[in-house]
């Protein structure tokens, strides 16, 4: 009895510490498992709707990717959130502070992926950079590739779609935030920031304090407060999402998607464009849209480019840059990232 109490004292601390990660994760796999048959069931059993008909496809595909996104987004939000603790922003502004135009570029692109930024960062992003001495073109780089190449959704389509394309989706967007940084820097527009902008760049920077790295129990704590946020606050984007993906993959003939979206139509790729920058949403949005667009016969470098579009040029990020841009600054930047987009869409139709 004794040993046993022992053990019970020493099991709840482990749990606490986090090792109940360790149980949960046969738990996931488990769920995950379960989500296609459960799918199944529900539509064709439970609902008793025809596997061949238009609605017993779209209630199919919405029953099963409503559970099996969530589940990934979860895992996948958990461990990105996980590896996160280690960047912070003062880590990021202290290394692109280091570096000029080129190489500053590069790796502002390639920091946009791991860290924790999105558009409603844009702001105090932008001015702490900037008064860091992170050159402006840096600056563009780095809040290019941040939204545009999200970690969630890079996770995602690594589940979904394999590494070959999750790898093509990395690869085009930071090398879009790459040139788009280094054009606009060479073109010198500091003069087009807004003019508290210039006067917060003239204050003296304040000093900011050596941070102690988190403990493993906090690192943890850390994700599992990243999942309760961000899947707390997409959840209906992610529902709306795979409602629009269930209503093309259910009632919308393949020869019309890939007549629009496919790769020989010529306007693929801007209408893909057009129609992505009104839409409001996120990564984990987009990505089951994506699913139905290839599922139905879209070309992939016409649905890349749909995605960046949604997640890179959206009106809510254009509306909160306006507060640091001036109007010709916030053209030149629509312009240059719009303009990559658009190559690397006509790229991938024409190579894939």
């Amino acid at each position: 009895m004794v040993d046993d109490a022992n053990s019970a004292r020493g099991f709840f601390p482990f749990l606490k510490r986090g090792g109940w990660v360790g149980l949960a994760l046969p738990a996931w796999v488990l769920a995950y498992l379960a989500v296609h048959p459960l799918a199944q069931w529900v539509a064709f059993r439970l609902l008793r709707l025809s596997p061949t008909s238009h609605l017993g496809e779209a209630v199919a595909f919405f029953c099963y990717d409503v559970p099996k996104v969530l589940l990934l987004l979860t895992l996948v939000v958990f461990v990105v959130t996980f590896l996160q603790t280690f960047v912070s922003p003062a880590k990021v502004r202290k290394a692109l502070s280091r570096h000029h135009a080129g190489f500053g570029n590069a790796l502002a692109s390639l920091l946009g992926i791991v860290t924790p930024f999105c558009s409603c960062s844009a702001i105090p992003l932008f001015i702490g950079f900037l008064r860091a001495g992170v050159p402006l073109g840096v600056t563009f780089s780095f809040l290019v590739s941040a939204p545009m190449v999200n970690e969630v959704a890079l996770g995602l389509l690594l589940v979904l779609f394999g590494w070959k394309i999750a790898l093509l989706y990395a690869g085009t967007g930071v090398t879009i935030a790459f040139a788009s940084g280094l054009i606009l820097g060479r073109w010198k527009l500091e003069t087009h920031l807004e003019a508290w902008v210039q006067e917060a760049l003239n204050a003296p920077a304040l000093a900011e304090a050596e941070e102690a790295p988190p403990s493993l129990t906090q690192r943890i704590a850390a994700a599992v407060q990243g999942v309760k946020d961000i899947v707390g606050k997409v959840w209906p984007y992610i529902l709306a999402g795979i409602g629009v993906g269930a209503l093309i993959h259910g009632y919308v003939p393949q020869s019309l998607m890939a007549g629009l979206l496919g790769k020989h139509a010529w306007y693929s790729v801007p209408l893909a464009v057009l129609i992505g920058v009104p839409l409001y949403s996120n990564a984990a949005g987009v990505v089951p849209i994506v699913e139905a667009l290839l599922g139905k016969g879209a070309a992939l470098g016409s649905s890349l480019a749909f995605m960046m579009a949604v997640i890179g040029l959206s009106l809510p990020e254009l509306v909160i840059l306006r507060r640091v841009l001036k109007p010709r600054l916030i053209a030149a930047f629509v312009a240059v990232v719009a303009t990559g987009i658009l190559l690397v869409g006509y790229l991938f139709n024409a190579i894939l």
